[in-house]
């Protein structure tokens, strides 16, 4: 998608706020909300900031899509699902999801440059106590990594789900953003005897490796062999 295909505001988009409009490359944000969701869904990483003690604190963590809520899950004894389910509206956070489709090597430093494509989500974060919504919650987490794996697995066990807090975040105040395409080399560096273009990036997976306890004849789900088909 070239910066010209980015999806345009329609009634379907999420409104632009003063924290996700961005003071640089603004032709490259889109509130699309099906880019949105497309963006989100093809991933399963996401990055959860927050501040702890007057401190920014950052953390890798797992997350699933359901409708316009992002939901996240930890320990119970974890800070920020803790602190979540102590503050009233909940704990504020901004959440970011990012793929890189492409490194851009320029005729100069200067110009270097990645393809990718990112979202962005500030929100409240808040402790799930519904039990229905609990349950769907964590099946979209063990499926948003593996789909099919939350039949293909036995369910928490009373004392596992107490030490498990879910976390919701409403999809509200959110952006997107990508860039595409080659590099953009200055006219006067064109002539320059150094390589330019895109070296493509793309996420692999290899082959399942059985646990050593696995007993024999157990066939690899036919999940697992379709994700790895589906990749190569």
């Amino acid at each position: 998608m070239s910066t010209a295909e980015i999806p345009h505001d329609t009634p379907e988009s999420y409104p632009r706020t003063a924290r996700t409009t961005p003071t640089r490359a603004r032709e490259r944000a889109t509130y699309d909300r099906a880019f949105v969701h497309g963006v989100l869904d093809e991933g399963y990483l996401c990055h959860l900031a927050f501040v702890r003690e007057g401190a920014p604190v950052c953390l890798p963590m797992l997350y699933a899509r359901v409708d316009e809520r992002l939901y996240i899950h930890g320990s119970t004894g974890a800070r920020p699902l803790r602190e979540a389910g102590e503050a009233d509206p909940g704990l504020p956070v901004c959440v970011t999801v990012t793929h890189v489709d492409g490194l851009v090597l320029a005729k100069s430093v200067f110009h270097h440059s990645v393809n990718y494509r990112s979202v962005v989500v500030h929100g409240h974060a808040c402790a799930v106590t519904d039990e229905e919504e609990r349950s769907t919650a964590l099946d979209a987490l063990t499926n948003s990594a593996v789909p099919g794996r939350a039949d293909d697995s036995r369910r928490g066990s009373p004392k596992e789900l107490a030490a498990t807090a879910v976390l919701r975040i409403d999809l509200e105040e959110v952006s997107a953003k990508s860039r595409t395409g080659g590099p953009n080399d200055e006219p006067e560096d064109l002539d320059l005897p150094y390589w330019t273009g895109v070296l493509p990036v793309a996420t692999a997976y290899g082959e399942p490796v059985p646990a050593d306890y696995l007993a024999p004849g157990v066939p690899v789900p036919g999940y697992l062999t379709a994700r790895g088909r589906r990749l190569r």
